[in-house]
């Protein structure tokens, strides 16, 4: 038996954590292979470039985790608060080593990165589900994807292994990220709301990509390419 509606086919009885990650399958690629991401994956940007992403992943940050006091005991979002996938702090100590003193002064939010802290801080104030989907695109990404980034900012500019510089990417008090990511996406699977909310969740989820997309596009046009 299929469900087709919201543009979706899935089996019915599917655990929601293999529909959210199948629904956001072709936009998280398309985030992967943004001419920025690319770039830089590739070695044809410079540190400079991988700064500049460490800073405005920084804005995304704040707005994730300044909310947490408020939707810690929330039954939706409030199971996925977990201090130890934190990131504001080890992204302040990342580009203080990167930038050097007074480094907040100097940095400013690109308008795509204004525009994704205002939609995590808007659906964090009115639809505790609305931030879970950012919350999963974020933090599940960094324990996976952004181990490829540590290693390719270790070994490009002589950063030291997970030490300044690249411990956005490093989670110390997560021991064994594969079971983590199991409990978290059995808490997918439990979560309490109905599947019109599932769908909803679904699609603030592509929307999120796109946003992180919108912010690498903004980035690429800081640091395009030469012919």
């Amino acid at each position: 038996m299929r469900d087709e509606r919201a543009g979706h086919t899935r089996q019915v009885g599917q655990p929601f954590s293999a529909l959210i990650r199948t629904a956001s399958q072709e936009v998280h690629t398309e985030a992967e292979r943004s001419s920025f991401m690319h770039a830089l994956m590739g070695g044809r940007l410079g540190i400079e470039a991988y700064t500049a992403l460490t800073g405005q992943l920084w804005f995304v940050y704040q707005a994730m985790e300044a909310v947490t006091p408020r939707l810690v005991t929330d039954p939706v979002a409030g199971p996925f608060i977990r201090p130890e996938l934190f990131r504001s702090q080890a992204l302040e100590r990342d580009l203080a080593h990167l930038e050097g003193e007074g480094w907040r002064e100097r940095l400013h939010a690109l308008p795509a990165t204004r525009r994704y802290a205002e939609r995590i801080a808007e659906v964090a104030e009115n639809w505790p589900g609305g931030y879970l989907a950012h919350h999963y695109t974020r933090y599940l990404g960094d324990l996976s994807g952004g181990q490829v980034i540590r290693g390719l900012a270790e070994r490009n500019w002589g950063l030291a292994p997970k030490g300044d510089g690249v411990r956005f990417y490093v989670f110390p008090d997560i021991h064994n990220p594969a079971a983590f990511k199991r409990e978290y996406r059995a808490l997918l699977d439990a979560v309490p709301v109905d599947e019109v909310g599932r769908r909803r969740i679904v699609e603030e989820c592509r929307l999120a990509f796109r946003l992180n997309i919108a912010m690498f596009e903004d980035l690429a046009r800081r640091f395009p390419l030469s012919a």
